[in-house]
């Protein structure tokens, strides 16, 4: 086993705050949830843990590499991938709490038809396993989820989903990482569980977090930079010189994993960028379950999320795999980046 992330001394253990307590305590701000989304969040951390013990021993066993199928993005499927979908849609039907789920791994959505569920209060944006080209090579990874209430008590239609992330009533992100940790909001802020392996319990480790309204780090791929608007490319040619607000570069940091990336700007400050590109007009990354969960984790910590120039939760979608530009982080950061691009738009 492990070293305990917290060490159990007679003065600390009282400090501890597990996961599973701090959502017991937070009940009250869902007066009228009755429990449902407690039990929800209970299932969704379940699933955590299962995905992340796969992902700890995915060298030692045959669950890495392609699964040889491709999933409605037309992105080749690893194996991995498949796992962990399945494990959440499981989880979550289980609880009995979420009547539909809308995966990035499923073509449509998914509407469970069980006696349990079919009655469900929520519904459930995810992907299960962001970042997963890079499983292979051992670089964090992660899972993004974002919760709706149902709009009815009729039959799920495609209304159901396409609610704009201002709608949302809970979003958070597993990272697997070097440790792994869960981040999620419902609205009252933003706090960060880490887990600890030797008790297989997240802890409080990251109370109300906050992103520094400034910072020095710039995320996006410049091996694509040619083929993105003007605005991106006047605000990165800003970020590289000593004509900034810093006097000096900016350090650019790109992991390619979304949660790796923003994980890392909300900690220590910085703008991620994911434009349109002559390849990909509207983005690529997908607003129902990645653009807007993150954007509602950043803005509850005190930062911005915009496709350029529109708030991205105030985006009405019309499809369920949508993809959207993405600039989101530091408020300060990404006021700059929006000033380039309505200049140079």
């Amino acid at each position: 086993m492990g070293k305990p992330i917290f060490a159990a001394t007679p003065n600390s253990m009282n400090k501890v705050t597990t996961l599973a307590e701090f959502i017991i305590e937070r009940q009250i701000e869902f007066p009228g949830a009755s429990g449902e989304l407690s039990r929800l969040l209970t299932a969704i951390r379940l699933a955590a843990k299962i995905v992340n013990r796969e992902v700890n021993k995915a060298g030692l066993v045959d669950i890495i590499g392609a699964f040889g199928q491709e999933n409605i993005q037309g992105e080749e499927q690893q194996k991995l991938d498949v796992f962990a979908n399945d494990t959440f849609l499981n989880a979550l039907q289980a609880q009995g709490e979420v009547c539909a789920v809308a995966s990035e791994e499923n073509d449509e959505a998914i509407i469970f038809s069980d006696e349990r569920s079919k009655n469900g209060k929520y519904i459930i944006m995810m992907d299960p396993l962001d970042g997963s080209s890079n499983i292979d090579v051992n670089v964090s990874i992660g899972t993004i989820f974002s919760i709706y209430e149902r709009l009815g008590d009729g039959p799920i239609t495609n209304d159901d989903f396409m609610q704009d992330g201002t709608k949302q009533i809970a979003a958070g992100y597993v990272i697997y990482g070097s440790s792994t940790m869960l981040v999620y909001t419902t609205g009252h802020g933003v706090n960060g569980f880490t887990l600890d392996p030797s008790i297989g319990v997240f802890c409080l480790s990251h109370p109300n977090m906050k992103i520094p309204s400034g910072g020095k780090i710039y995320s996006v791929n410049e091996g694509n930079l040619n083929h993105c608007p003007e605005g991106v490319k006047r605000y990165i040619e800003y970020c590289q010189s000593d004509d900034n607000d810093q006097g000096k570069p900016y350090t650019a940091r790109y992991i390619g994993s979304l949660v790796a990336d923003l994980h890392r700007n909300l900690i220590k400050g910085g703008v991620y960028i994911y434009p349109s590109t002559h390849a990909a007009p509207n983005g690529k990354l997908r607003l129902l379950y990645e653009c807007n969960p993150m954007s509602f984790i950043i803005e509850q910590a005190g930062g911005k999320a915009i496709d350029g120039k529109t708030r991205i939760m105030e985006i009405q979608p019309t499809e369920l795999h949508q993809r959207v530009p993405y600039f989101v982080g530091s408020t300060e950061m990404v006021n700059k980046a929006q000033e380039f691009m309505t200049q140079f738009s």
